[in-house]
């Protein structure tokens, strides 16, 4: 069983001596990432002490991410302070079904490369008659 605490308890750990975010009611103790993490500390920072879990999905964080958290994690919320956990479904612009996913690759060539040709046919017939 995890160690649980309340929103009071994370509250006093908002400074870079201690650093505590909750996140999809899990508890992370940060203080030790706050130089590693890619975002810099200030970011860690501004959420210490609170619920950061919108601002965590807002910013996309990878798999890797997610599975760094881990050794972070010191608890979770108290029953009565949950909240439903409810994550970003994030669309990095892949299909699921390869055909469309051909598609849209096909798609971002064919402008860049007909803008290219264009580019060298008005060249060739202005600038070296």
């Amino acid at each position: 069983m995890s160690t649980l605490y309340t929103l009071a308890e994370v509250k006093k750990h908002n400074d870079n001596k201690s650093t505590w975010i909750v996140i999809h009611n899990n508890i992370y103790d940060v203080t030790a990432f706050l130089n590693e993490h890619p975002g810099g500390e200030e970011v860690l920072l501004e959420q210490a002490g609170r619920e950061a879990s919108e601002a965590f999905e807002d910013v996309g964080h990878s798999n890797d991410a997610r599975e760094l958290m881990v050794k972070y994690k010191i608890g979770e919320l108290v029953e009565a302070e949950r909240t439903a956990v409810r994550t970003k479904n994030v669309d990095w612009g892949v299909s699921s079904n390869s055909e469309n996913a051909s598609q849209n690759s096909f798609k971002s060539w064919i402008i860049p490369i007909a803008l290219g040709v264009l580019a060298t046919i008005l060249y060739r017939t202005y600038f070296q008659s």
